[in-house]
């Protein structure tokens, strides 16, 4: 017996990182907001590696924390270790990470979504969406309860149709034996969606009391105090190390000799894993001439014995996997306390989504996270934030946002699900951004800050003092430039300490810097300088440092966004076109781009066909003015 339970603007499905952060950027947007999950004790929860951060994900997160979102704040509440990441290289593959307390970060989120205002959090299972006319209305849950909305976002996680296997043992089940999603995965395909199976994987947790560490490695955090929230200014100091172990020859034997009962290799599994994060099976078979691959050992938090052996996930029934954990250096005596397992799930194949992450079948129907594809909390919680975003503003009668691949990792990893699509669990990798070193760490609040104020989400007395940030930075870059060092003693001293070629004339400071041997501490000491905060020194250094490559950057960027503004007309008839190739024709229609910049970027669609597709765009446009 169905009944009326409520009416919101946004209605967000699952609490997990994507769930999180669009409930909380609607809701912050001033949209009426209702975020329903299967079970209130498992809100951002870390059903994987107690982590959050690491190469492009930790720029992720800081470009959430730009925009006005939650991850970075909820982070640097309830780490156990902060580590900086790549430190001896340049500044575009830098990268934070941080071990979470993974009870004590779920409570913390949980709490910030009970406390905001226009923010319902509700206990229920979807089984349905109202959809009326092509456009979705509302959602019904497994009690008969009707929720209306205006919007709705999807932010299933590997709910759906979710099944645990490990070894010859499977059960239907969500993440850490909670209950799946059944009958909203059949609903989807009814409304003509179409689904892939798709996998991931956990290692086992080992119980820290039968470690023997002194056989592994200390992996400590970082002695200098670190955030990823732009807003943090209190520190955690009391860190928990981590721990590096390897696997031996006897693991690697232990493995082949069991193969033939991996759910991967006996044909059990039927969803496509993901290829840049492995199981411990698939490293042995794809990696076989390694004779050990790293280990290390994870505290799940302050409060738990629980240890996360990342880079040991398995699906080999747990008989192996307590034979294979007593062949690794340390670990000889420990006690599993959860056995490794593989999850299969169903995902929404992601060129059925537009830019905004709206589906194209159905209208005001969102998508954000594993249900799109990905892989990774940070990936989803980037997706997130812009589906809760776009939801809302569409709720609000305001024009949806669309980041670019030169605006943020999130603007990548948004276009390379809809463009492209994924077979395979989507992860974000430095190397799949062409303008990484304009989407660096460092940089995230001069690229995003602007946006978030603008659209809502970041205060006014953040925004100052980023305005006051940025000026500083320029007040500061025109200082060096119009100072002149001369090659005095005390000059050539410090340049020869460095061991770079002594000056023959005076300088500008600022082309001094951008030589590799001097940083900014070097200038400071040859110049009269004031106090600066950190952030902005390393602003400095960084922007003239690199200055010239940042400027070929920025020339890139400029000729994308022409191809960006040729916009394409939604409904374009692709079979008009003459002269396009049979495949790019059935790509243009699948995938349906908004722009001759995403048409490019569509694999199947070549140069060729799009100097077609712009004399077509260009010959309708003088059609179109002459009739005028």
């Amino acid at each position: 017996m169905r009944y009326q339970a409520g009416e919101y603007d946004v209605i967000v499905v699952g609490a997990g990182h994507a769930g999180c952060e669009a409930g909380l950027a609607a809701a912050r947007l001033g949209a009426k907001t209702l975020v329903v999950t299967i079970n209130l004790d498992m809100v951002a929860f870390m059903p994987c590696n107690p982590s959050i951060g690491g190469p492009a994900k930790g720029i992720v997160v800081r470009e959430i924390d730009a925009l006005g979102g939650e991850m970075g704040k909820n982070i640097d509440k309830t780490y156990i270790q902060m580590r900086m990441l790549n430190t001896g290289k340049g500044p575009a593959v830098r990268a934070l990470r941080a071990q979470a307390d993974k009870v004590l970060y779920q409570r913390e989120m949980k709490k910030t979504l009970e406390q905001e205002e226009n923010l319902t959090l509700l206990q229920g299972m979807v089984e349905e969406l109202i959809v009326e006319d092509g456009i979705c209305k509302g959602i019904v849950t497994q009690t008969g309860a009707e929720y209306r909305s205006k919007t709705v976002v999807l932010t299933t996680g590997t709910f759906l149709r979710g099944r645990i296997i490990i070894g010859d043992l499977s059960y239907s089940s969500g993440p850490n034996n909670q209950q799946p999603s059944i009958k909203l995965s059949e609903h989807l395909e009814k409304l003509g969606f179409e689904l892939v199976r798709f996998k991931t994987g956990t290692p086992p947790r080992v119980n820290s009391k039968t470690i023997d560490y002194s056989k592994t490695e200390i992996q400590p955090g970082d002695e200098e105090p670190r955030a990823f929230s732009y807003e943090t200014t209190k520190y955690i100091t009391d860190q928990l190390p981590c721990w590096l172990t390897y696997t031996s020859s006897e693991t690697h034997k232990i493995i082949d000799e069991n193969l033939h009962r991996s759910p991967m290799y006996s044909g059990m599994i039927k969803g496509t894993g993901p290829r840049y994060c492995p199981s411990i099976e698939d490293k042995i078979v794809r990696f076989h001439d390694k004779p050990r691959h790293q280990i290390f050992l994870e505290p799940e938090g302050r409060n738990t014995e629980e240890v996360y052996v990342q880079g040991l996930s398995t699906s080999l029934p747990e008989d192996v996997q307590r034979r294979m954990i007593s062949t690794i250096p340390g670990l000889e005596n420990a006690q599993i306390m959860r056995a490794g397992y593989a999850i299969e799930y169903d995902a929404i194949v992601p060129t059925q989504l537009w830019p905004t992450l709206e589906t194209k079948k159905v209208k005001n129907l969102y998508t954000a996270g594993q249900i799109n594809g990905t892989s990774g909390y940070e990936e989803a919680a980037g997706q997130g934030i812009m589906a809760g975003i776009n939801a809302a503003r569409r709720a609000l009668n305001k024009e949806e946002i669309i980041l670019s691949r030169s605006d943020a990792y999130i603007g990548v990893l948004i276009d390379d699900l809809v463009t492209k699509g994924t077979n395979e669990p989507y992860r974000l990798l430095t190397s799949r951004a062409e303008y990484r070193l304009l989407l660096r760490h460092d940089n995230a609040d001069l690229r995003l800050t602007e946006l978030g104020y603008k659209i809502g989400l970041i205060k006014k007395e953040r925004y100052e003092k980023f305005l006051a940030k940025k000026e500083a930075i320029e007040n500061e870059k025109k200082r060096l430039r119009s100072i002149i060092i001369k090659p005095n003693e005390q000059t050539q001293k410090l340049i020869e300490e460095v061991g770079g070629s002594p000056l023959k004339d005076g300088i500008r400071a600022s082309d001094l810097l951008k030589r590799p041997e001097i940083n900014y501490e070097h200038i400071k000491m040859l110049t009269e300088s004031e106090a600066l905060p950190k952030e902005v020194e390393e602003q400095v250094e960084i922007q003239i440092k690199y200055e010239g490559y940042i400027e070929k950057s920025l020339q890139q960027v400029e000729k994308l966004k022409r191809m960006e503004n040729k916009k394409i007309p939604e409904d374009i008839d692709y079979d008009a076109i003459n002269g396009l190739a049979t495949e790019a024709r059935q790509k243009l229609k699948q995938v349906r781009p908004i722009s001759v910049a995403q048409a490019s970027r569509i694999s199947g669609v070549n140069p060729a066909d799009i100097s077609i597709l712009l004399v077509y765009l260009e010959q309708g446009r003088i059609a179109r003015v002459s009739n005028e």
